[in-house]
């Protein structure tokens, strides 16, 4: 029977029994959750000891804060404690809903042996709501289509949505690591489905929570999130130059190499944007600062100042 390990790198405690009874309310059984504390000033451990007589469920401190930038460190840190065939990490505020396990157990029956597999998502506020939901999915792609679909229309995915074979995603020495873990998910889940491609869950299994204590929504990290960004921007550019070389590559994964380039430039173009939209807020000055940064891309001058201003039109035009 599969063994999943559910991961909680924790850091807030607002709604993390909330995360902890949506994993105890599984109806597939055969799990273990991992919590780590990731040295929090909230007492954490308050809310977690109630649940450590189940033996399934497990709870560790860090000497020292990853923080906020090292946020990957944490999963990472997970993931080292995990015993599980296969392993899901989950925002200390986000839920899974009761058929999550069961559903990805099926899943992984219908396609065995990949890397991994994806859960569709709803997106809920503060109070539990659902807002939003995730953009629905094939039931299996490959690594191009997944990009390719991530870049051409910015479908919503978060770390929490994915489920990997442990002993890949330790092979592959963890989860990328990137500041505020701006792009994380993307890359992790694009290598990992680089060979045989990812499989979809057709039905919703996980909450992913919207609020106004999470890291990403803050724009006072814009400038890690750029350096983030740029970073995500090579490992692309390095890893779409890789598959470009390959030759078994399938008439449909042409069709999305021909035509990916496009959508890249695209999307880190309006990545960059908001980035740097964020960060000179009260503040144009700041541009010179993020145009420096973004000399890798070979961006002229008059462009960036026109692209940014094409952003600042676009925001405030919604």
């Amino acid at each position: 029977m599969i063994k999943f390990s559910i991961t909680i790198p924790a850091y807030k405690s607002s709604f993390l029994r909330e995360a902890i009874e949506s994993v105890t309310a599984q109806a597939y059984r055969y799990w273990e959750l991992v919590v780590v504390d990731d040295c929090s000033p909230e007492d954490l451990a308050s809310i977690v000891k109630p649940y450590l007589e189940d033996k399934r469920i497990s709870y560790y401190r860090n000497n020292r804060n990853c923080g906020a930038e090292h946020v990957v460190d944490n999963w990472n840190i997970c993931l080292q404690h995990c015993t599980g065939d296969y392993v899901i990490c989950m925002g200390d505020d986000d839920r899974l809903l009761p058929c999550c396990l069961e559903e990805y157990a099926k899943l992984i029956e219908m396609y065995p042996g990949l890397n991994v597999y994806h859960t569709w998502t709803q997106i809920i506020d503060e109070q539990g709501k659902v807002t939003d939901l995730q953009e629905p999915r094939p039931e299996w792609e490959s690594a191009l289509s997944l990009l390719w679909n991530r870049w051409a229309s910015r479908n919503k995915q978060f770390i929490g949505d994915f489920c990997y074979l442990t002993s890949h995603l330790k092979q592959a020495n963890g989860y990328y690591k990137l500041p505020l873990a701006w792009g994380s998910d993307d890359i992790t889940a694009a290598r990992a489905a680089q060979d045989k491609g990812i499989a979809n869950m057709q039905c919703f299994g996980f909450q992913y929570r919207v609020n106004s204590q999470t890291i990403t929504s803050s724009a006072q990290h814009a400038r890690m999130k750029l350096k983030a960004t740029l970073g995500y921007y090579e490992w692309a550019t390095a890893f779409l130059s890789d598959i470009s070389r390959r030759t078994d590559l399938t008439e449909t994964e042409h069709a999305f190499l021909l035509t990916i380039e496009a959508q890249r430039k695209n999307y880190f173009l309006k990545s960059f944007g908001k980035d740097c939209i964020d960060g000179t807020k009260g503040n144009p000055f700041k541009l010179t600062w993020f145009y420096r940064q973004l000399r890798p891309l070979h961006i002229q001058k008059s462009l960036f100042l026109r692209w940014y201003a094409s952003s600042v039109f676009h925001l405030f035009s919604k």
